[in-house]
């Protein structure tokens, strides 16, 4: 309810603009690409970021290769003079006064650090774009997998290359325990080879993200007590989805509810 609550508001605040609803806008963050494409109408998309249009960056990668691409930078969007340029976590002050005296108005939205950051995002980006409506089944999702939570949670582990992992309060936490799963509590959020044998959780939640890399990290993850052997039951995740951990995880809680029987 608060997430609906809170996207009336904003309608309401944009409400004196929705003759002005922007008609060119454009990303500079992978994050914000993935909220344009989930809620924007196509033909106000005027650029998205390279990063968007990466198969091995977003599940999204395909409705984003539509679109122009930029570096992330506002000088590579300025030529498409958009009326709305979205990006997220701030960044130098300079970039949103040279905007502003081009005529183009920003939304920075913060990094999330909860659920109800998610969904607030999702509520900013739609009224901004004057598209509130198109939040609503985003935020009813979210809404529903929180209302449905499992009641027990496993133990269990969030493994990267490397052994990186996810804080045990963090967002990715967060939306492990919508799934039935309790993030372990990890020292620099990080799991050694060592640990895994010792003590193996009883879920290990293995990120997918670069599998085909060649890389340190990644030769760190075939190794057998990586793999989960036979005293983990190992899950394999879509490593894309948690890199912004945005809404798009909300389909991929309930696959793993599914997987996981939950």
């Amino acid at each position: 309810m608060r997430a609906f609550a809170f996207a009336s508001a904003l309608s309401l605040a944009f409400a004196g603009a929705a003759d002005a609803a922007p008609r060119r806008v454009a990303s500079l963050n992978l994050c914000t690409d993935e909220l344009l494409l989930l809620l924007a109408a196509p033909e106000q998309i005027a650029s998205l970021t390279h990063l968007s249009q990466s198969e091995a960056e977003t599940p999204l990668w395909r409705q984003a290769r539509r679109y122009r691409k930029n570096d992330g930078s506002l000088v590579s969007v300025a030529p498409l003079k958009p009326d709305l340029i979205v990006t997220m976590g701030g960044g130098a002050r300079d970039r949103g006064r040279i905007a502003a005296r081009l005529g183009m108005r920003t939304l920075d939205v913060p990094y999330p650090q909860t659920i109800g950051d998610i969904e607030k995002a999702v509520a900013s980006v739609a009224a901004a774009l004057g598209r509130s409506t198109a939040a609503q089944p985003v935020l009813a999702r979210i809404a529903t997998l929180s209302a449905t939570a499992p009641k027990r949670s496993a133990d269990a582990v969030w493994l990267g290359g490397g052994g990186r992992s996810v804080g045990a309060g963090s967002l990715g936490a967060q939306w492990m325990a919508l799934a039935g799963l309790k993030q372990r509590r990890l020292t620099g959020d990080r799991i050694t080879l060592e640990q895994l044998l010792v003590r193996p959780p009883a879920v290990l939640l293995r990120s997918n993200y670069r599998a085909g890399q060649y890389s340190g990290e990644q030769r760190w993850l075939s190794h057998p007590l990586a793999k989960g052997a036979v005293r983990s039951r190992t899950v394999t995740t879509d490593g894309r989805l948690w890199t912004c951990m945005g809404p798009l995880l909300a389909g991929e809680v309930l696959r793993l509810r599914r997987e996981l029987g939950r």
